[in-house]
């Protein structure tokens, strides 16, 4: 794995003797711990490439690299709900399964794609499931005499300037609709998504940051007096957590259910060599692979039965993610002013 791209000259002569397309480098965009260094060696050396690997921070910043168009992708990580607007955009292409054989080794919820809402369209199959995680609540035992029972925690007086909160705007409308009790999150009309704007500016007045990467939290709890976290990597902050040490921290569902996503590779349009692409995705399935994310991350994998954690809410495609970006980001800069 590296960084920064380097020719391989006696793989790149080897190809092109071959008469096959030259590829040194597969370009992977991914959410941290999803592709450990490590874990891509024996890819690397059976396929002659290096594996150079961008962690994002939030669908935002996932949207605004894929679609970029600058420095091209092979392959993503990105949830079920988000993968419908690759799919509507043609930013993804439909997979070829047969190069996908480690597919047989998932649990038998996760094999059956048409079964999972999102992967396939016009009997095609976008993209394959790696790991999943509920989004709930992490609370700091010194500050927090009793463990959350609502997501309304977050809004909390009692904790003004001691939350954090995650700083993505699909998730935050979805977060703040729930919080309402608005019957469909994820489709809001004119008026809800007035209500949830409101509703985000006093999030926005109630915390002292909005994190995008799990190990920020950690530092944040180092530094400063951190009460509650929303954990939108889940257990896999939780985890980071008790490896660091020095935390006390409990980890709850709200009573309102968790957002949980289902986050699964898929093959871009830009792929230089989807048949690699593909070999990419089969190694990560790989047991010596998938099974590191519940070792290392504390995620759940699709190899292994799900663990039942409370109820859940999985993620679904939204009215607008123009729209919801659009306001989050004027939000976040204090403006007030109206729609």
């Amino acid at each position: 794995m590296r960084i920064f791209g380097r020719l391989g000259l006696i793989c790149a002569c080897l190809f092109a003797a071959a008469g096959a397309q030259a590829v040194d480098v597969l370009r992977v965009l991914a959410w941290p711990g999803y592709a450990d260094s490590d874990l891509l060696t024996a890819f690397e050396r059976k396929h002659g490439v290096d594996v150079e690997v961008i962690e994002v921070g939030s669908d935002d910043e996932l949207w605004e690299r894929a679609t970029a168009g600058a420095r091209a992708f092979d392959v993503i990580a990105l949830n079920t709900a988000e993968l419908q607007r690759y799919i509507d955009a043609g930013q993804v292409l439909p997979l070829r399964m047969r190069n996908i054989p480690n597919t047989q080794l998932q649990v038998p919820r996760f094999q059956n794609a048409s079964g999972i809402p999102g992967l396939m369209r016009g009997g095609h199959q976008y993209a394959v499931p790696y790991t999943y995680s509920e989004m709930g609540l992490i609370y700091n035992r010194r500050l927090v005499n009793e463990p959350p029972t609502s997501i309304n925690a977050l809004w909390d007086p009692r904790y003004r300037g001691k939350v954090l909160a995650y700083n993505g705007s699909s998730h935050n409308f979805t977060l703040a609709a729930q919080s309402l009790g608005l019957p469909d999150p994820f489709r809001l009309d004119a008026a809800q998504f007035t209500r949830t704007i409101h509703q985000l500016r006093a999030l926005r007045d109630n915390v002292l940051h909005f994190y995008s990467r799990p190990e920020e939290v950690a530092e944040s709890l180092r530094r400063e007096e951190v009460a509650i976290v929303y954990a939108n990597y889940g257990r896999q902050q939780l985890r980071q957590l008790e490896r660091a040490g020095g935390f006390d921290v409990g980890y709850v569902i709200p009573r309102e259910g968790a957002l949980a996503w289902l986050d699964c590779w898929a093959v871009l349009r830009s792929a230089q060599d989807p048949a690699l692409a593909e070999a990419f995705i089969n190694h990560m399935l790989s047991p010596a692979v998938s099974n590191q994310l519940t070792v290392r991350q504390g995620l759940s994998n699709t190899l292994s039965e799900p663990r039942e954690s409370g109820r859940i809410i999985w993620l679904e495609p939204v009215e607008d993610y123009a729209r919801r970006a659009l306001f989050w980001e004027r939000i976040l800069a204090g403006h007030r002013g109206g729609q």
